[in-house]
């Protein structure tokens, strides 16, 4: 029976540089998925799009493909990442320049762009769409005018386009996690977009391997002292087979590992309804999932099931809300809880005496509270020591930067100052604040152009 093996190399922006390169060379894989994006990502790119507009990608892709670029063309490793943020054009732009400049051929980038949908708002308003945050239940009308982007969570089947279309590398921008993964199955099979359990194990093995190292033992909380090896985990890869059947693995002689209870822990992370969980494909039923070790660092899953899906699509839209500061002092035993709460009683005093115009302020005492708050305080009165770290928000950033020239002072007092921890004088950030709403599937079109390289 023919199987299909695709590896994960990136759970978020920012995460090993080293993983996806392991993945290539590590063993044979067909495919090799890169997953850049988050809500809080997606807020990046925007405001880095904002001040330049070829920025907006993950630009720590394109230097990873500069480096495995030709291994994967030569091997016939196709790659499937959702890079393109806010800017999926810029980001195939860049790539091909890169290949260009190193005299690489045979690449044939796909983009897959009609997430955003920023142009579609108020015609969808005008027709009634309410667009109300999912999480408040706040009225659109509340920010309509502050939106600054609005990505929909496409799925599999613009993929599947691309690589039907002879891409070997295909860049979405915003796109939801498994979809990296059902793409290139149901291109590989030929599964039917009706046959609901093929979709299911299909998301099912994507959502398995979308957080990268976290399914084969790098953030295993069954267990993590047995972890061998961490400093070289290895990163997971499903091989998938026609009928849904998959096994999870990663490449012999690295890290951690691969067991039942870190793929269980991985099927129940970010979970929610285990009998129902979306996707713009499929309604997946995890709940008569069977998990079972095979061999070593290999654990076969079966047993996913799956209904149609809804008729809407998940939106992140992004828009500002105001300038935000933190500042850290790090105050040392004896007494160092005593001597930052005496710190955060001046500051507070302080600002009331100002009166800045503050639309929260928080305080965290590291080391001691900022975790648990006083539910599990550390054993010991006295800690070694303690983070003082008090964080503001504001709607302009004048407020935000006469916070700051209170922090200094305190060098002064309460005695057992360490040095600040923010790298000097702070500045203010602009908050770009989340709203996910749901709209009809009927408004999204996603595109696919497959661009040759030299």
């Amino acid at each position: 029976m023919k199987t299909v093996r695709i590896a994960n190399g990136q759970a978020f922006w920012g995460d090993s540089p080293a993983a996806p390169i392991a993945q290539v060379r590590g063993g044979d894989i067909d495919y090799l998925t890169l997953d850049y994006l988050a809500e809080i990502t997606m807020s990046v790119l925007r405001k880095q799009y904002e001040r330049d507009p070829d920025a907006g990608y993950a630009r720590d892709f394109v230097d990873l493909m500069s480096e495995i670029m030709q291994e994967c063309i030569e091997r016939d490793i196709k790659v499937i990442a959702n890079a393109g943020g806010v800017n999926p054009q810029g980001c195939a732009q860049a790539l091909l320049d890169v290949a260009a400049s190193k005299g690489i051929s045979g690449l044939r980038v796909g983009v897959v762009t009609g997430d955003d949908i920023m142009a579609q708002l108020d015609g969808m308003v005008g027709e009634g769409v309410p667009l109300q945050n999912l999480d408040t239940g706040q009225s659109f009308e509340e920010v309509r005018d502050r939106i600054v982007s609005a990505n929909a969570y496409l799925g599999a089947e613009p993929i599947t386009r691309a690589l039907a279309d002879g891409a070997n590398v295909v860049i979405t921008g915003r796109c939801t996690d498994p979809g990296l993964v059902l793409g290139p199955l149901v291109h590989e099979f030929g599964w039917r977009w009706d046959d609901w359990d093929l979709l299911a194990a299909g998301t099912v093995a994507g959502h398995t391997i979308e957080c990268g190292a976290q399914a084969s033992g790098g953030n295993f909380q069954g267990g993590w002292r047995t972890m061998d090896d961490l400093a070289h985990v290895g990163y997971p890869i499903v091989e998938v087979s026609a009928d849904g059947t998959f096994v999870v693995t990663k490449h012999p002689g690295t890290g951690g590992a691969v067991t039942t209870a870190t793929v269980t822990e991985q099927l129940l992370y970010e979970l929610g309804d285990p009998a129902t969980y979306l996707s713009p494909e499929v309604t997946a039923d995890f709940t008569a999932l069977q998990v079972q070790e095979v061999g070593p660092d290999r654990v076969e899953v079966t047993g996913a099931r799956g209904r149609p899906p809804t008729d809407s699509l998940k939106v992140s839209m992004a828009y500002p809300d105001g300038f935000q500061g933190a500042a850290m002092i790090t105050y040392a035993w004896p007494d160092a809880l005593a001597k930052a709460e005496l710190a955060d009683s001046i500051l507070r005093t302080r600002l009331k005496d100002l009166g800045l115009p503050l639309r929260a302020i928080r305080t965290d005492l590291v080391g001691y509270n900022s975790v648990h708050g006083r539910v599990v305080p550390p054993e010991g009165s006295d800690p070694a020591e303690v983070v003082l770290r008090v964080s503001i928000w504001a709607d302009d950033p004048d407020t935000v930067s006469r916070f700051a020239a209170e922090i200094a002072p305190l060098v002064m007092g309460p005695p057992g100052f360490t040095g600040l921890l923010a790298g000097g004088r702070m500045r203010p950030s602009r908050v770009m604040a989340y709203w996910p709403t749901l709209v009809p599937k009927s408004v999204v079109d996603p595109q696919v152009i497959v661009r040759d390289g030299v």
